[in-house]
């Protein structure tokens, strides 16, 4: 039997409740019989602003308090940026649903410089996230990198105080929030690679709950799964977290999928690249593959393996 309410765990950001509403918006609109409500909540990863990520436990943390909700049966799914998503879930969690994906490209923002190339030498520019710092000091390696830790708003908000001459976001969370006239530029493929499932909302379920499960695969969208599912693949099979420098863009063809994957080392600004094709169908055959291409350069020793 289908359940007459279903509760949306979420944090409690902007960005998060957006991500979470839109989700509900789609499920009334697709069972109108349906009461979809959003259960707000702080994680870990919120409330530890003082340090980066890597440092106390990686991008899981945002994702701990969601699934504890869930198995205590106070929310019946959450919504997450898949790409903080680990590359393995907890067991008894699924993702039955990812929505089609949004501009994956990240985002220089300033308010003095319109490009990388415009930024001068010493410039200050803010990001947390080990994988734009490792493609950061590849490109500009005579800018200095600074922790940038925070929802949107203040991320801007420290921009604006100048704190910092420039920053890097994600387009697709500026979008979301209204914010697209403070993108300067796109940092995108394939010179500059994001996260795995970058721009991606996953849904997320306890596994025994088939009638929550049927619901929510009707959200599912078939190409964002597949070309996500080779870039998390990938992720996967390096051990990826947030703790380690690693992009990865898979886009789909007519008969094929197309796979670029880095790894990246954030004191010295080396970059290792690798790419791969294959069948639309072997996503994750064509993420282990490119993985071992990036071995095979020494992704293992910049990755710690």
């Amino acid at each position: 039997m289908n359940p007459s309410t279903l509760r949306i765990a979420t944090r409690k950001s902007a960005l998060a409740l957006w991500q979470a509403e839109h989700v509900a918006k789609l499920l009334r609109g697709m069972y109108p019989e349906l009461t979809v409500e959003l259960v707000p909540m702080t994680t870990r990863g919120d409330e530890v602003q003082d340090r980066s990520l890597a440092s106390i436990g990686g991008k899981g943390l945002f994702l701990k308090e969601l699934e504890v909700a869930m198995l205590e049966g106070r929310a019946d799914l959450a919504v997450h940026s898949l790409k903080d998503v680990p590359a393995h879930l907890e067991p008894g969690f699924v993702l039955p649903a990812i929505l089609p994906r949004a501009d994956a490209a990240d985002a220089l923002v300033s308010n003095h410089y319109a490009t990388l190339a415009e930024l001068p030498a010493g410039a200050r520019v803010g990001t947390s996230s080990l994988r734009r710092q490792a493609q950061m000091r590849a490109l500009r390696p005579d800018v200095e990198l600074l922790d940038l830790r925070g929802n949107v708003g203040t991320r801007l908000a420290k921009l604006d105080a100048g704190a910092y001459d420039a920053i890097v976001l994600a387009c697709a969370g500026l979008a979301r929030l209204g914010l697209a006239a403070r993108i300067r530029s796109r940092l995108a493929a394939p010179q500059w690679l994001p996260a795995p499932g970058q721009a991606a909302i996953a849904i997320e379920a306890r596994s025994d709950d088939p009638a929550t499960l049927e619901l929510l695969a009707a959200l599912d969208d078939a190409d964002t799964r597949i070309t996500v599912s080779a870039e998390r693949a990938m992720n996967r099979a390096l051990g990826g977290s947030c703790t380690v420098p690693i992009g990865a863009w898979c886009v789909r063809g007519e008969h094929d999928l197309h796979l670029s994957g880095l790894v990246g080392d954030v004191d010295h600004g080396r970059v290792l690249r690798a790419e791969g094709s294959a069948a639309s169908g072997q996503a994750d055959a064509l993420g282990r593959r490119v993985a071992e291409l990036l071995l095979a350069q020494g992704a293992g020793q910049l990755l710690g393996l």
